[in-house]
C-alpha cells in the first residue's frame, strides 16, 4: 500500500515537473515572439478597433486605420488572416499589444532593402508635406522625398502630385534609424534620358515638331518635345520685336516649332516659330530704296537710338545722331515716344547683318543750310550770347543754331581773355559771318571784323623806315608800351630808346606823352610793328651830315647838329606866324 502511494506521489511530481517545463518552454517561445511579425486571425470589428487572435491567451486590439493605405478605405472582414507585429505578449489589461502598421513596415523594409541593393525602382504615394520636402508611403514604410528631388525642374504646383502612385529611386536607407530617402527626379531623368536618346536619333535640322511650353524666361521659352526640351529664343518667336516671351506664349500651350539648330553632343536644341512664316526681309532692298521717305511706328527706345517698324516684321534703327540736327546730347526718349508714328528716311541697308539705318532729322530742313542761305559769308548777324567758354563766345540764332566767336576774333587790339571779359551771357551782340560749314555743322563768327583792321590801315599809310608819332601807354624797366594812331599797341625796348646809353632810361618818359619813332619792321603774318627812337636819331644825324657838310670841310659834329636844330626851330617859328 505504501509502495502504491509512493509510486503515485512520484508520478504526480513528474507530471508537475513536465507541466512546469512545458509552461516555461511555452513562455520562452512566446517571449521570443515579441518584436517579430506573427500571423493572426481577425475575430471581431468593434467600432474603430480590430480584434486579432495570434494564438496567445488573450487577443489584441489594433486601430482600424492601420489596415488602410493613406487616402484609402480599409478592406478587411472577420475571419481574414493578417500579419501583425507583436510588441508585447500582454499589457496591464492582459491583452496582446499588436500593430498592423509595424508589420507592414517590417515587410516593406525587407522588400525595399532588396530593391535598394539591386538599384531597382520602388512604387509609392505622396501623402504629406514636411519641412524641406514630402512624405512618401512605400507600401507601409514612410520615406522622405526632398524638394530638390521632386522633378528635374521646380514644380509650380506640388499639390497635383499628392495621392498619385509613382515610381521612386531609393537614394539612402538606414534601418536602425528608420530613415529612407527617395528621389522622383532620378526616375524622371532616367526616363527622359531614354526618350531623349530616341528622340535625338530621329531629329534633324529643319524638322517641324509639336511641343508643350514648359517654362518661360526673360530670354525665351523651354518647349517639351516629348522627353527632351528645346530652347525657343525670344528673337526666334516672331519676325517683329517682342519685349517678353509672355506676349506670345503661355505655359502649357501647344506650339508648332521648327528645329533650327541641333547639337547631338551637348543635346541642345534651338527652336523657332518665325521660321515657319515667310521672311519679311526678302526683297527688302527693292521694297525700300535708299533716301526713300516713309512712315513707321516707334517700337523701342534705347540710350543709343530708337527702333522704328517700317513694315510688318521689319525694323530699322534711328541712331541718336540721326534724330535731331541740333539736340546732340538729349536722350532719344525726349525726342520720340513708344508707339509714336514718325516719318523717316532710309539711309542704309545691310542685308548680311539684317540692319536698316534710318534718319529722322533728314525729314526736316537742315538749319545750317537755311542759315547759310539767309546769312551768307560776310553778312552781319545779331544774336544772344548763350555761353562763354575757353574757346570764345557761343551766339544763338533761330532753329537752335549756334555760332562761335573765337577769342582771337573778338578784338583787334585787346588780348583774347581781356576782350572776352567785356561780354557776359545773355548779351545781344552783332557779328560778321566768317564761314559756314554745313557738313561739319559749324558757324564761324567775328566781332572785330565789323570794323577795319587797324593793321591794314597802318600798312596803307606807313612803310618800313617811316617816322610815326605814338603815345606812351606804359613805362617798364625793360622799355615802354606805346599806342600807334591806328590803335595798335607795341613795345619799344630799352636799347631802342636812345642812341646814347645814358639816355636809355625808361623813367625819363611819362605815360600819356607823345614821341616820334622810326618803323624798323612791319610783320604782316604776326601783325607786329617794330619801333626805335635810336634808329630815328641815327637817321636824323645822317641827314644832317648830308645837308650841312662833314668833318672834312672843317665843321664839327656839334656845329652840324646845331645848325640843323636852328633850321628846325626857324621852320617851326615861320609855320606858327600868322
Amino acid at each position: 500500500m505504501s509502495d502504491t502511494i509512493n509510486t503515485e506521489s512520484q508520478a504526480s511530481k513528474e507530471n508537475e515537473e513536465d507541466f512546469i517545463s512545458m509552461l516555461e518552454e511555452s513562455l520562452a517561445t512566446q517571449s521570443n515572439l515579441e518584436g517579430s511579425v506573427v500571423k493572426g486571425t481577425i475575430v471581431a470589428l468593434e467600432n474603430d478597433q480590430v480584434v486579432v487572435d495570434v494564438g496567445l491567451k488573450a487577443e489584441g486590439r489594433i486601430s482600424l486605420k492601420e489596415f488602410s493605405s493613406p487616402g484609402e478605405e480599409p478592406d478587411i472582414s472577420v475571419g481574414d488572416s493578417v500579419e501583425v507585429y507583436l510588441d508585447r505578449i500582454e499589457n496591464r489589461d492582459g491583452e496582446a499589444v499588436l500593430s498592423r502598421e509595424k508589420a507592414r513596415r517590417e515587410e516593406a523594409w525587407e522588400k525595399l532593402e532588396v530593391a535598394f541593393s539591386k538599384g531597382e525602382r520602388v512604387n509609392g504615394q505622396l501623402f504629406g508635406r514636411v519641412k524641406g520636402g514630402f512624405t512618401v508611403d512605400l507600401s507601409g514604410a514612410v520615406a522622405f522625398l526632398p524638394g530638390s528631388q521632386v522633378d528635374v525642374r521646380p514644380v509650380r504646383d506640388p499639390g497635383s502630385l499628392m495621392g498619385q502612385r509613382q515610381d521612386f529611386q531609393i537614394l539612402k536607407m538606414d534601418r536602425r534609424r528608420g530613415n529612407i530617402v527617395v528621389s522622383r527626379r532620378a526616375v524622371l531623368e532616367e526616363t527622359r534620358a531614354e526618350a531623349r536618346n530616341e528622340l535625338l536619333a530621329n531629329l534633324a535640322e529643319g524638322q517641324v515638331l509639336e511641343g508643350v511650353v514648359k517654362n518661360i524666361t526673360d530670354y525665351g521659352a523651354f518647349v517639351d518635345l516629348g522627353g527632351i526640351d528645346g530652347l525657343l529664343h525670344v528673337t526666334d518667336m516672331a519676325w517683329k520685336r517682342i519685349s517678353h516671351p509672355s506676349e506670345v506664349l503661355v505655359i502649357g500651350e501647344n506650339v508648332k516649332v521648327q528645329v533650327i539648330k541641333l547639337n547631338s553632343e551637348t543635346q541642345r536644341i534651338s527652336l523657332g516659330i518665325k521660321q515657319l512664316d515667310s521672311d519679311p526681309w526678302t526683297g527688302i532692298e527693292e521694297r525700300f530704296p535708299i533716301d526713300q521717305k516713309m512712315s513707321g511706328r516707334v517700337t523701342n527706345i534705347t540710350d543709343y537710338g530708337a527702333f522704328v517698324e517700317i513694315a510688318d516684321g521689319v525694323e530699322g534703327l534711328v541712331h541718336v545722331s540721326e534724330m535731331s540736327w541740333t539736340k546732340k546730347n538729349v536722350h532719344p526718349g525726349k525726342i520720340v515716344s513708344t508707339s509714336q508714328e514718325v516719318e523717316v528716311i532710309i539711309l542704309d541697308i545691310d542685308m548680311n547683318k539684317r540692319r536698316i539705318s534710318l534718319g529722322l532729322k533728314q525729314t526736316m530742313p537742315n538749319p545750317w543750310e537755311k542759315f547759310l542761305n539767309d546769312h551768307p559769308t560776310g553778312s552781319e548777324v545779331e544774336g544772344q550770347i548763350k555761353s562763354i567758354t575757353e574757346f570764345g563766345l557761343f551766339i544763338g540764332f533761330e532753329n537752335d543754331v549756334d555760332g562761335l566767336v573765337h577769342l582771337s576774333d573778338i578784338s583787334w587790339d585787346k588780348p583774347d581773355e581781356e576782350a572776352a571779359s567785356d561780354y557776359k551771357k545773355g548779351d545781344l551782340v552783332k557779328a560778321r559771318v566768317l564761314d559756314v560749314s554745313v557738313e561739319k555743322e559749324r558757324i564761324s563768327l567775328g566781332i572785330k571784323q565789323l570794323s577795319e583792321d587797324p593793321f591794314d590801315s597802318l600798312i596803307k599809310n606807313f612803310n618800313k623806315g617811316d617816322t610815326i608819332t605814338c603815345t606812351i601807354a606804359g613805362v617798364k624797366d625793360s622799355g615802354i608800351d606805346v599806342t600807334l594812331p591806328s590803335g595798335i599797341s607795341t613795345f619799344i625796348r630799352r636799347s631802342d630808346l636812345s642812341r646814347d646809353k645814358a639816355e636809355q632810361r625808361p623813367e625819363r618818359f611819362a605815360t600819356g606823352d607823345k614821341l616820334d619813332a622810326k618803323i624798323i619792321s612791319l610783320d604782316t603774318s604776326s601783325r607786329r610793328v617794330g619801333l626805335s627812337i635810336k634808329a630815328l636819331e641815327v637817321a636824323e644825324e645822317k641827314e644832317a651830315m648830308v645837308q650841312y657838310g662833314s668833318s672834312d670841310s672843317g665843321a664839327s659834329l656839334g656845329d652840324i647838329l646845331g645848325a640843323a636844330l636852328k633850321k628846325n626851330e626857324d621852320e617851326s617859328e615861320s609855320e606858327n606866324k600868322p
